[in-house]
């Protein structure tokens, strides 16, 4: 039964795309949309706001146009970074995550292209921070995978899903589909992504909250597993601790490398000496706050500033706090 649920839905995600692929009849509308694209391609502000002035070129503003792979005005604007001609679009009327035969949404092709003030106005007129349910990757995933902590921080800010994985059918999990953004950034060495998706409650054991997708995969890696085995810095290791990643998860094989053994050592003195009471507590605070937006939340709290930059894991902690 759940195969032909998968089944099912892979073919639906596949006819959305055959949708896509449809030429369109509208011969005068492709040519209008084509004008608003050329407009978009040069920044040509002036003459996108004089086409947009006309009712004929506002129909076709969601009207994909162009050679290879059509696009829309909004997606070719979100594409090139072209911040003003992408406000104007979606000031009048430009379906904000509408889908290119890819099935990609503006957002994610922003995202994917760095261009974070795009990413913020398309947030901010509504974009899904998750990107489209018909693609396999999502605007999380790619902005952990490239290291762009100041897009990925949008993108959690606005709801993005922090334990976001490849979108892949049931029937055919594996490993790979538990590769979250925590993984792929500890993978590709991006500490400050890493510490951002800690931040805002990323699972630190598995980066993987499907405990049926867990169960069906033989002896499913840790996080803490997959940082001693790429050779990740004692960083990684000492953020995961704090964070509350069990240490008594992962195996331990040593390996030859000085940077995994100093590692190694970390988590096994973890393992020996208990976490402090302070760091318990503020487990336990995080645990207890809304799982989106905790930094607002820790705000509100009416506790001395020190407390509360300590709950955020500020680089200084309490230093000065134990007498």
């Amino acid at each position: 039964m759940a195969v032909g649920q998968a089944v099912d839905m892979s073919l639906m995600d596949i006819s959305k795309i055959f949708s896509l692929l449809q030429p369109k009849e509208d011969n005068e509308g492709n040519e209008l949309s084509q004008a608003l694209n050329n407009a978009v391609s040069s920044d040509n502000v002036i003459v996108l706001s004089k086409l947009l002035s006309q009712e004929s070129y506002r129909r076709s503003i969601n009207i994909r146009s162009g050679w290879g792979v059509p696009v829309t005005p909004l997606r070719t604007a979100a594409t090139l970074g072209h911040l003003r001609c992408l406000e104007l679009l979606l000031e009048h009327g430009a379906e904000v995550d509408s889908l290119d035969v890819k099935a990609q949404t503006p957002l994610f092709t922003a995202v994917s292209g760095k261009h974070l003030n795009c990413v913020v106005a398309l947030l901010k007129a509504g974009a899904d921070p998750n990107g489209s349910q018909h693609n396999n990757c999502s605007p999380v995933l790619t902005a952990a995978r490239e290291g762009d902590a100041d897009i990925l921080q949008e993108l959690l800010r606005f709801g993005a899903e922090v334990d976001v994985r490849p979108k892949v059918p049931d029937w055919a999990s594996n490993a790979t589909a538990c590769r979250g953004p925590l993984y792929i950034s500890a993978v590709y060495g991006h500490l400050d992504c890493f510490k951002l998706l800690l931040l805002h409650g990323t699972n630190p054991n598995y980066n993987c909250t499907d405990e049926k997708m867990l169960a069906r995969i033989k002896q499913p890696k840790t996080v803490l597993d997959v940082c001693l085995h790429y050779g990740c810095g004692v960083e990684y290791i000492q953020l995961l601790i704090d964070f509350g990643a069990d240490v008594y998860l992962p195996t331990v094989i040593t390996d030859k490398t000085t940077k995994q053994n100093e590692a190694l050592a970390l988590l096994l003195k973890e393992r020996v000496f208990p976490k402090p009471l302070m760091s318990q507590t503020r487990l336990a605070i995080r645990r207890s706050l809304p799982f989106a937006n905790k930094e607002p939340a820790i705000d509100s709290l009416e506790i001395p500033l020190i407390l509360r930059n300590y709950l955020k894991h500020n680089t200084y902690e309490l230093a000065g706090c134990s007498s």
